[in-house]
């Protein structure tokens, strides 16, 4: 718990240390984030956050880190590097999706060659698939999510820090460690990301986050536990990205829009904000949101699965209560 505690410290101190210097290069060299109507009330404001996140987290685990699987903590260094490095190409040029989405297979391609995969089925087949499907799902969620000042920096935090707590009762020092180098880089670049925020993640910072958070909820494991609550844990703590993600898909659909190339305000934090609340209120709603779902996660270490499972079903409902309100959109929205 010391080791967790260092490595969290030492990431906000460097994250914290580095978010100004990355303010300043990405305002010399041109790489900011310009006025749109697919972001909340935003001014030009510099985008390379990211790599505050990105040095402040694998500093932190470079220094303090121990008893890693070596090539697996290679494999997911590499891999987190090539998504990060897309974000900013992305940031600097606006890459096409399906350019970031072969990035992106490439990355998890790695963690799979390193072993780091999804193990629910006997055909490895469709474990690898899965394996896919959730690292790029979660990657690109956070992406999505990061719309609000501080709200993915903010979700991030929240989700690290209920991985760290789940890993510290399970004895899991690479996901605890990760957590904690998370948790700490959040928080370190939260302080300047936070409305009203003088510098953005950027993609290069979005893409990393979701595609740690990923990672960390694959390596989670309950050998003691059922694997439907085993895999419901990383689902219910990262339930606010997931459920964003499928609200704006389902509402992008609905009305003929591409849900990846389409911007929009169309996220639960716009709909919030379009309901009367401040956007500190918003991002303050959908923190404690997260929260609530990341002391849900914590009755699984506890309850039997029936009570387990009626936890799931009721995530279920709510996805079906987004599906309901993205379908009478129009109702919400203008």
């Amino acid at each position: 718990m010391l080791n967790y505690i260092l490595i969290s410290i030492t990431a906000f101190i460097l994250s914290f240390s580095a978010t100004p210097i990355a303010r300043k290069l990405g305002l010399q060299i041109g790489i900011i984030s310009r006025p749109s109507s697919s972001r909340w009330g935003i001014k030009p404001v510099s985008l390379l956050g990211g790599l505050a996140i990105y040095s402040g987290l694998f500093l932190a685990l470079l220094i303090f880190g121990e008893k890693f699987k070596f090539n697996q903590i290679v494999g997911i260094f590499l891999g987190a590097t090539i998504v990060s490095f897309l974000g900013l190409w992305d940031d600097m040029v606006s890459l096409k999706p399906l350019s970031k989405i072969i990035g992106q297979m490439l990355a998890t391609l790695i963690l799979i060659y390193n072993q780091i995969q999804i193990e629910l089925f006997c055909w490895n087949f469709l474990n690898i698939f899965l394996t896919i499907f959730w690292i790029i799902g979660i990657t690109n969620a956070m992406n999505l999510l990061d719309n609000m000042d501080g709200l993915a920096g903010g979700i991030g935090a929240i989700a690290a820090f209920f991985f760290l707590v789940t890993a510290t009762l399970n004895g899991q020092y690479l996901v605890g460690s990760l957590s904690a180098a998370l948790l700490g880089a959040c928080l370190g670049f939260l302080y300047y990301n936070y409305n009203p925020a003088t510098i953005f993640m950027g993609d290069n910072g979005s893409l990393f986050l979701g595609f740690l958070l990923a990672v960390v909820g694959i390596k989670l494991r309950f050998p003691d536990r059922p694997n439907e609550i085993t895999w419901a844990i990383p689902i219910v703590i990262l339930g606010v990205p997931i459920a964003d993600t499928f609200l704006v898909m389902i509402s992008r659909l609905r009305r003929g829009l591409n849900p990846f190339t389409t911007p929009g305000t169309d996220h639960i934090s716009h709909r919030l904000a379009s309901l009367g609340f401040s956007s500190k209120r918003a991002v303050g709603i959908i923190y404690i949101t997260g929260i609530i779902l990341g002391c849900y996660s914590l009755l699984f270490h506890c309850v039997n699965i029936n009570f387990a499972l009626s936890i799931i079903l009721e995530i279920m409902f709510l996805l079906m209560l987004l599906t309901i309100i993205a379908l009478l959109e129009k109702f919400f929205t203008n």
